[in-house]
C-alpha cells in the first residue's frame, strides 16, 4: 500500500480514496471488486468533482478509509517512475506509466516482496534522500491523476456496482433471519425425536437379547435331544458291541458337532458337560468303524468295508480316514521293501556272521555262510512279494467299494468325496510309492552290495519270476468286470524296470559264459586246431541251459535269445577263421588232404550246431526262431563255405569230362559202332572221377542212412551232393543235345552213355529217382533221340525236357547249312555252355531264331521251293517263347 504521507493535505480524503482503490486493484483493473468493499462510501472526488452517491448516503468514503500508512504498490512505483522520467510533463500518459516497470528505481515497487524499510535505508545511504523523495512525490501525483481519470471515466459502472451491493446486503439480512428460524426449528425437532429414539433403542436391544436367549435355549434343547438320542443308540453297545448301529450313531455325532460348530454354545454348563461324553463317544465310534473297515479289507468283505466307510462318511471324516489308510498301507509296503535287503536282519535270521562289527563293506558274508544268507535273502524277497500283493489288493478292494457305494440319503458316490477330479486313484498312489521304494532299494543294493548283486544277477530268472508272479497274481485277483484293475500296463513296466540293472548284468553274464565257451572251443591263437565233438556238445548244452532257465517267461526268453544270437555269430566268425583255403583245400585229383579233412570236420560240427539249435527252437514260439534265424543262417553259410570250394572243384572236373563228348564221333555209320557195348572214353573217365570223389571225399562228409533218418533234415553235404548230381545230369543233357551229326549208331552209343551216367550218379552221388526234373529229363532224352522228326512235335516226352534242349537236338536232324547258334557265332562248347548258363529260355530262343533266319535267307537265295522239315518244327516249338514269332513261309 502507498503511504498516505505522500498525498497533499488539501486533498487528503480524495487521495486516500484513490490510493485505496489503486492498492486493491492494479491500474484501472477490477474496480467493481473495490466498490463491493466500499459500497457505503460516497463523497466528492477532487476539487469541484461530482459526488459518487446521493445526499441520502449517511456515510462518507473517508469514514471507511484506513488510518494506517499503506506500502507503495507496484502501480504507485510505476507512477513514480513515470513522473521521474518525464518531470516536465504535467500529465501522465499510459506510455509514461508503462515506463515505470523499466525504471531502475521504481521497478522495485512492482516486486511482490518489496520492503519499504530496506528501500528507505538504501535511499538514505546513497546520500540523495531528498532527491529520491521528490521523485516519489512526482510519481504519487501522477498516479493520483491517473486514478482520478479512471474513476471519472467509470462513474456509471461504479454506481451500478454499489446498488448491487446494497441489494445483496438486504438479501443477506433476510436470509440471516430465515436461517435463524430454521435453526430454532431444528433444535425443537431434535428435542422431539431424541426421547422416542432413546426408547426405541432400548426396546430394540431388549428384543435382540430376547431373541438371542430364545435361540440359544432352542439350540441347547436340540443339542440335549440329539445327545440323548446318541446315548440311546449307543446304550446297547455296553453289553454287546455288535448291536451298535454305527452308521446312525455316527450321523448323530456329526449333527451334534456341526450344531456346536455353527453356533457358539460354549459357556453353558449342560452343553459343556455333555460335550465331554460326546467326544468320548466319537472316539469309540471311530475305533469301532476302523475295526469294521480293517476287518472287511483283510477278508475282502465288501459289506463290512461299505459299513465302515459309511460310518466315517456320516462322521464327515471319510477323506481324512481314507487318506490315513492309504498312508498306512503305503508306509507298510515301503517298510517291507526296505526290510528285504536288511543284511543285519538276514544274518540274524540265518545265523550267519558278517565279520567283526557287522556287515562287511562289500555286503559279503563270511566263508561258509553264503548259502544260508542266500536262502534267507530269497525267503525275505518271497515274503515281501506276498505282502505287496496283499497291500495292493486291499487298496484296490477299498477303491472298488468306494466306487460302488453311495450314501443312502444324499446318493453321493463315496469315491467322489475322496478323489477329486484330476487326482490319482488310490491304487496308483500306493503302487507308485511301492515301485519307487523298490527301485531305490534295488539300485542301492546293486552298487553297494556285491553279495546281493551276485545273488540277484545269477538268480535273475528267479527274481524276474517273483516279479512276474506278483504282477500276475495282482492282475488275476483284481480282474473284475466293470472295475479298473489295480495295476496298469505302465505300472507293470515300471516294476520290471526297477530290476533292469540286474537284467542287464544277467544278460551280460549269459553272453560272457557263452563267449568264453566259444573262445575256448575256437581259440584265435591256434588256427589249425579242430574242436572235438564233446566241445560242440558242450556249446549246445550251454545254449539249451540258458534257454531252459528263462523259458517260463516269453519276454526274458527273447532277451536271452538275442544274447545267444550274439554268441552264435561269434562262433561263426571263429569257425570261419579256422577254415583252410588254398590249393590243398580245392584239389580233387588225389586223396583228401589234412586241410580238406579239417574243413569236412568244421562243416559237420557247424551242421550239428545248426541242427540241434534248430530242434531246440521248435519248442519255442515262432518269434524265437525269428530272433535266431540270422545267426543260424550265418552258421549255415560258414558251414557251406568250408566245403563249397571242394564241391565246385569236383563239379568243374565232372563238367570237363562231359565236355569231352564233343570230341567223340557220334556221326559214324556201321555195324561195328552199333554193336560196341563199351561206354565212350569220356564216360569212362567221368565214372572214374565220380567213384574217386565218392571214395575220397563224399564218404567222409555224407551221413550214414541211420544218421540221416535220425536228423530228419537234409545236411549241407547232402544238399551240395544233390545239387552237384542234378547239375551233372543237366549238363550232360545240354551237351548231348549239341552233338552234331548224330547217326543211328551214334544214338545207340549215346543211349549207352546215358545208362552209364545214370548208374554212376545213382550209386556214387545221389539216388537219381530223388532228383526230380533232371532225372526225368535224362530218362526222356533217351527215347526222344530215336523218334522220327515227324513224331517229335506231338510226343509227350517233350514235357520233361527243357525247350532249349529240344531245339538244340533238332539241329542234329537238320541240313549242314542250318547252323546252330554255337556254330554261327563260332563259339567253343565251353563258351557256348557258359553263355547258356547266363541266359534264359527267351534269350536262347532269340539266338536260335537268328540261325533260322539265316537258313531261310539261304534257301530263298537258291530258289528252293521247300524248307527242311526241321525248320518249321523249330519255329513252331519256339513260338511258345515269343508272341511275335513269324509264320513259316514257303520260298
Amino acid at each position: 500500500m502507498v503511504s498516505y504521507a505522500f498525498f497533499p493535505s488539501s486533498n487528503h480524503y480524495g487521495s486516500h480514496y484513490f490510493v485505496s482503490i489503486l492498492a486493491a486493484y492494479p491500474i484501472a483493473a477490477s474496480l467493481g471488486s473495490y466498490l463491493n468493499h466500499h459500497h457505503n462510501c460516497g463523497h466528492n472526488i477532487g476539487h469541484g468533482a461530482t459526488p459518487l452517491a446521493d445526499s441520502s448516503s449517511p456515510r462518507s468514503i473517508s469514514a471507511r478509509t484506513p488510518t494506517t500508512t499503506p506500502t507503495p504498490t507496484p502501480t504507485a512505483a510505476a507512477a513514480a517512475a513515470a513522473a521521474s522520467a518525464s518531470a516536465s510533463s504535467p500529465t501522465a500518459t499510459p506510455s509514461a506509466l508503462d515506463s515505470f516497470a523499466s525504471d531502475p528505481i521504481f521497478s522495485a515497487f512492482l516486486s511482490p516482496d518489496f520492503d519499504s524499510t530496506r528501500f528507505s535505508s538504501a535511499a538514505l545511504s546513497s546520500g540523495s534522500a531528498a532527491t529520491r523523495a521528490e521523485q516519489l512525490q512526482h510519481a504519487i501525483r501522477l498516479l493520483e491523476k491517473e486514478l482520478r481519470n479512471q474513476v471519472l471515466s467509470r462513474h456509471p459502472d461504479l454506481l451500478r456496482q454499489l446498488s448491487f451491493v446494497a441489494h445483496a446486503d438486504s438479501a443477506l439480512a433476510s436470509l440471516r433471519s430465515s436461517v435463524s428460524t430454521i435453526h430454532s426449528s431444528v433444535l425443537r425437532l431434535r428435542h422431539d425425536l431424541s426421547v422416542p429414539h432413546r426408547l426405541l433403542r432400548s426396546q430394540t436391544l431388549q428384543l435382540s437379547n430376547l431373541h438371542s436367549a430364545s435361540l440359544l435355549l432352542q439350540l441347547t434343547v436340540r443339542f440335549l435331544r440329539l445327545s440323548k438320542k446318541l446315548r440311546d443308540v449307543m446304550a446297547p453297545a455296553e453289553s454287546d458291541p455288535d448291536k451298535l448301529d454305527l452308521s446312525k450313531a455316527a450321523q448323530l455325532h456329526h449333527e451334534i458337532l456341526t450344531l456346536c460348530k455353527e453356533n457358539d454354545l460354549s459357556g453353558i454348563a449342560a452343553v459343556d458337560d455333555e460335550l465331554k461324553w460326546v467326544s468320548e463317544a466319537g472316539q469309540k465310534l471311530r475305533s469301532e468303524g476302523m475295526r469294521v473297515l480293517e476287518r472287511g479289507l483283510e477278508g475282502f468283505n465288501q459289506a463290512e468295508v461299505g459299513a465302515g466307510l459309511q460310518v466315517f462318511y456320516n462322521l464327515g471324516e471319510l477323506k481324512v480316514t481314507v487318506d490315513g489308510l492309504i498312508s498306512k498301507y503305503r508306509n507298510l509296503g515301503v517298510k517291507s521293501v526296505g526290510a528285504v535287503l536288511d543284511m543285519k536282519a538276514i544274518s540274524a535270521a540265518s545265523g550267519v556272521g558278517f565279520g567283526p562289527g557287522g556287515i562287511q563293506r562289500s555286503g559279503t558274508p563270511q566263508i561258509g555262510g553264503g548259502g544260508k544268507a542266500k536262502d534267507a535273502l530269497w525267503q525275505r524277497m518271497g515274503s515281501c512279494m506276498d505282502q505287496l500283493h496283499s497291500i495292493v489288493v486291499a487298496v484296490w478292494h477299498l477303491q472298488r467299494v468306494l466306487s460302488k457305494k453311495r450314501d443312502p440319503f444324499t446318493h453321493v458316490l463315496l469315491l467322489d468325496d475322496v478323489v477329486q477330479e484330476g487326482d490319482q486313484l488310490l491304487t496308483d498312489r500306493v503302487w507308485e510309492a511301492l515301485v519307487k521304494s523298490f527301485a531305490s532299494q534295488m539300485k542301492s543294493s546293486f552298487t553297494a552290495s556285491s553279495f546281493v548283486k551276485e545273488i540277484f544277477t545269477l538268480g535273475y530268472p528267479k527274481l524276474f519270476s517273483m516279479i512276474e508272479n506278483l504282477l500276475e497274481r495282482i492282475s488275476r485277483d483284481t480282474d473284475v468286470k466293470g472295475v479298473l484293475p489295480a495295476i496298469s500296463l505302465e505300472g507293470k513296466d515300471q516294476m520290471v524296470a526297477a530290476i533292469e540293472n540286474f537284467q542287464t548284468s544277467f544278460l551280460a553274464f549269459c553272453l560272457s559264459r557263452l563267449s568264453d565257451l566259444v573262445n575256448n572251443v575256437y581259440p584265435m591263437s591256434s588256427r589249425g586246431s579242430v574242436p572235438s565233438t564233446e566241445h560242440i556238445s558242450r556249446i549246445v548244452a550251454r545254449i539249451q541251459e540258458e534257454i531252459e532257465a528263462v523259458q517260463t517267461d516269453a519276454r526274458l526268453t527273447l532277451l536271452v535269445l538275442r544274447e545267444i544270437s550274439k554268441a552264435l555269430l561269434l562262433l561263426a566268425q571263429r569257425a570261419e577263421y579256422q577254415i583252410s583255403t588254398g590249393p590243398e583245400a580245392r584239389q580233387v585229383a588225389g586223396p583228401a588232404t589234412p586241410a580238406q579233412i579239417k574243413n569236412f570236420t568244421l562243416c559237420q560240427q557247424l551242421q550239428e550246431i545248426h541242427t540241434r539249435v534248430s530242434s531246440i527252437m521248435r519248442g519255442l514260439p515262432p518269434i524265437a526262431s525269428e530272433v535266431l534265424s540270422a545267426s543260424l543262417g550265418t552258421i549255415y553259410g560258414v558251414a557251406c563255405d568250408s566245403v563249397t570250394s571242394l564241391f565246385q572243384g569236383m563239379l568243374d572236373r565232372l563238367e570237363s569230362c562231359i565236355l569231352q563228348i564233343h570230341e567223340q564221333n557220334f556221326g559214324a555209320f556201321g555195324v561195328d559202332a552199333a554193336m560196341d557195348n563199351n561206354a565212350s572214353p569220356y564216360m569212362e573217365e567221368l565214372q572214374k572221377c565220380i567213384t574217386h570223389f565218392r571214395r575220397e571225399f563224399l564218404s567222409r562228409m555224407l551221413p550214414t542212412s541211420a544218421n540221416a533218418v535220425l536228423a530228419g533234415t537234409e545236411t549241407i553235404c547232402t544238399r551240395l551232393v544233390r545239387t552237384m548230381a542234378s547239375r551233372v545230369l543237366m549238363f550232360f543233357i545240354r551237351h548231348a543235345s549239341l552233338v552234331r551229326p548224330l547217326s543211328e549208331s551214334g544214338k545207340l552209343r549215346m543211349a549207352r552213355d546215358m545208362a552209364e551216367l545214370e548208374l554212376a550218379v545213382g550209386q556214387n552221388l545221389f539216388p537219381v529217382e530223388q532228383l526230380g526234373p533232371p532225372y526225368r529229363a535224362l530218362r526222356a532224352l533217351r527215347p526222344v533221340i530215336f523218334l522220327e522228326t515227324s513224331q517229335l512235335g506231338a510226343s509227350s516226352l517233350l514235357q520233361d525236357l527243357p525247350l532249349s534242349v529240344i531245339l538244340h537236338h533238332l539241329y542234329s536232324r537238320g541240313p549242314e547249312e542250318l547252323q546252330s547258334p554255337m556254330q554261327r557265332n563260332k563259339l567253343t562248347p565251353v563258351q557256348y555252355s557258359l553263355w547258356l548258363d547266363s541266359q534264359g529260355e527267351d534269350q536262347i530262343w532269340k539266338g536260335i531264331k537268328a540261325t533260322l533266319d539265316d537258313y531261310a535267307a539261304k534257301v530263298r537265295a537258291r530258289g528252293d521251293k521247300e524248307f527242311n522239315p526241321v525248320y518249321p518244327l523249330i519255329l513252331r516249338l519256339g513260338s511258345s517263347l515269343s508272341d511275335n514269332s513269324p509264320v513259316p513261309q514257303r520260298p
